[in-house]
């Protein structure tokens, strides 16, 4: 298994970083929208279909979407004002997991759910990459999510006690996500300090990434609770050793988004 994985990681690495840094405009919006529309595959298992046909339509369905928010840029304040507002919601039923299922565990109801997740995760990476500092700005939402699993992996087995959400995910841990937060927050102040932010910056920056990392840990236990709920491990099985693709995305679907409304706050 874990020669599978590093093979896996090693041919998935330079394609996924070629594609996030080197394409612009309409090459990066495809390359983003193949992640997504093959996550709209996955998710549509999630949602209780077995059979390919309907899984492929659902994916078609997401492409086509896509290419209209591509060609109708306007949609995007809309687009992420839905996301702002389905991770808050998110957030409720994950703490409230199993008690709140029967009001989402329809179908419809999930692909839905589906669409929520996915298409503001593409419009957040196209509206992200379009600052100036576009590349950075990815790989600094990238950094914090990732810095919040790698600390919240060694906290939550060095002191992690008091769990999570059990019915979610048990081995997950109010510890873990502590020190995944302190983590992100040390290396935000660290960047600040190197960059020479102001004080007033450097707040608001801290602010922002405890906001990012915090959503992160929904988007990965939101995904936990549909893979519970339908009775699966993995999301698929695309990417040998590694599950499925939303298994490698799920907390970059929620951090992006949010993390992308904070730029405009900032910006505007």
């Amino acid at each position: 298994m874990l020669k599978q994985r590093i093979i896996t990681a090693l041919i998935l690495l330079p394609i996924a970083l070629c594609g996030f840094f080197l394409l612009d405009g309409s090459g990066f919006a495809l390359f983003i929208g193949l992640v997504v529309t093959l996550g709209a595959w996955e998710w549509a298992r999630l949602a209780g279909f077995s059979a390919q046909l309907p899984r492929v339509v659902y994916a078609a369905i997401v492409a086509l979407l896509l290419f209209l928010m591509y060609i109708l840029p306007d949609l995007a304040p809309w687009v992420l004002g839905a996301a702002v507002l389905w991770w808050a919601l998110a957030t409720f039923l994950v703490l409230t997991y199993p008690r709140t299922s029967s009001q989402w565990s329809s179908v419809a109801c999930k692909l839905v759910i589906g669409l929520l997740i996915l298409l503001p995760a593409w419009q957040g990476l196209v509206e992200i990459k379009r600052f100036p500092i576009g590349n950075e700005l990815i790989l600094a939402v990238m950094v914090l999510v990732w810095g919040a699993d790698i600390g919240a992996y060694f906290s939550g087995r060095a002191f992690g006690k008091r769990k999570l959400a059990p019915a979610v995910s048990p081995g997950k841990s109010w510890e873990g996500v502590y020190g995944g937060l302190a983590l992100t927050l040390v290396i935000t102040l660290v960047v600040g300090v190197v960059r020479g932010w102001s004080v007033k910056e450097v707040c608001l920056a801290l602010l922002g990434a405890a906001i990012v990392v915090l959503i992160s840990v929904v988007g990965d236990l939101t995904e936990s609770m549909f893979k519970r709920q339908a009775g699966i491990k993995d999301s698929s099985n695309l990417l040998p050793g590694h599950g499925g693709v939303l298994d490698r995305i799920d907390s970059l679907t929620a951090a992006i988004p949010i993390f992308a409304v904070l730029l405009w706050m900032a910006a505007s």
